[in-house]
């Protein structure tokens, strides 16, 4: 079991700001995110888009800021659970909380802060008939761990910048790999696309276009994908893996049960600290709702700021907080 004193649910810019604030108040933080890399919206869906509302900043691409809050938080030596959703929530008799994730990890922490965002990106699933059946048993929504494809039979379904990216990456790695897409044009970069193009013209990867998935086969483990064309011609792929990257739909997931209140698929909290009605528990960023809220990234720094001023009592109930600016003795002093 993973012990810290705050559980940070999602590791978008939000929650990676909020590590920084609580190692200035030498609290230990530990992060928890379904995505399988740290950044949340800004890394997965638009990483180059430009951001021009941080302070000190005239124009920021989303991944520098992430690069940056990454660096930022280093000195705090934060640890992290990626790819995993958070499931289950059960408080211990000192007021403490255990939480168990999908992978069953169970971190066991003070206090918890959903930083989450919209929520919890849920992939966005092709429907076909048993998909369930196969989910990872050859079906899987995301590359946690491109060694698992090493020399295997891999299809990709998609038409954005992780279809393409990942097409390009496991090129290198599978013994085959082939890219379906349902239009004739890609949505992602062009250079990727481009790449993408490259690839199938030298025969290192199969491009199927205009084409949509419609069967599912194998016994135990997906062996093959069956898709048809606009002429409405079938066709049947052996493969180990098939890997559909439709994108992301945000949803509240298993937090809704939490016993919080909500409004509109949003957490309502006390301004005063950005506490919800659980104690111990805390929601910053856009997940948070209160009367004139505004979803900007700055406005939940500042609300992560606040809020561990107010968790600082329940971590160390027996001491008195005094804060230091940091422009005066500098992060190492903490």
């Amino acid at each position: 079991m993973i012990t810290t004193d705050i559980c940070i649910i999602g590791a978008g810019p939000v929650g990676l700001f909020t590590v920084f604030e609580a190692g200035l108040l030498k609290m230990r933080c530990h992060l928890i995110d379904a995505l399988p890399q740290v950044g949340g919206q800004l890394s997965e869906i638009y990483p180059q888009k430009p951001i021009y509302d941080i302070p000190g900043y005239p124009e920021v691409k989303a991944q520098e800021l992430v690069d940056n809050l990454m660096k930022q938080i280093e000195p705090f030596n934060p640890t992290f659970s990626l790819g995993e959703r958070v499931d289950f929530l059960a408080k211990q008799d000192d007021g403490s909380f255990v939480l168990t994730t999908s992978d069953k990890t169970k971190v066991h922490a003070q206090v918890i802060v959903i930083a989450g965002g919209l929520g919890c990106f849920e992939p966005r699933k092709p429907v076909l008939e048993n998909l369930e059946n196969f989910e990872g048993k050859g079906i899987t929504y995301m590359v946690k761990d491109p060694e698992q494809f090493r020399d295997k039979k891999v299809i990709l379904a998609g038409g954005g910048d992780s279809a393409l990216d990942w097409t390009i990456y496991l090129s290198q790695i599978a013994e085959k790999v082939t890219l379906v897409h349902r239009n004739e044009t890609f949505r992602g970069a062009p250079d990727s696309a481009a790449k993408v193009f490259d690839l199938a013209n030298n025969g290192k990867i199969d491009l199927i276009l205009s084409s949509n998935l419609t069967k599912l086969s194998g016994n135990g483990h997906l062996q093959s994908v069956s898709m048809k064309n606009k002429a409405k011609e079938e066709s049947t792929i052996e493969t180990d893996y098939l890997i559909p990257l439709f994108g992301l739909s945000p949803k509240l997931g298993p937090i809704a049960d939490w016993g919080l209140n909500i409004d509109k698929n949003a957490i309502e909290v006390d301004t005063t600290d950005y506490s919800t009605n659980v104690e111990r528990i805390y929601a910053v960023g856009d997940i948070n709702t209160y009367e004139n809220k505004l979803k900007l990234i700055l406005c939940g720094f500042h609300e992560s700021a606040i809020m561990c001023h107010s968790a600082f009592k329940y971590v160390y109930p027996d001491q008195k907080l005094s804060f230091k600016y940091t422009t005066v003795n500098g992060v190492n002093s903490f």
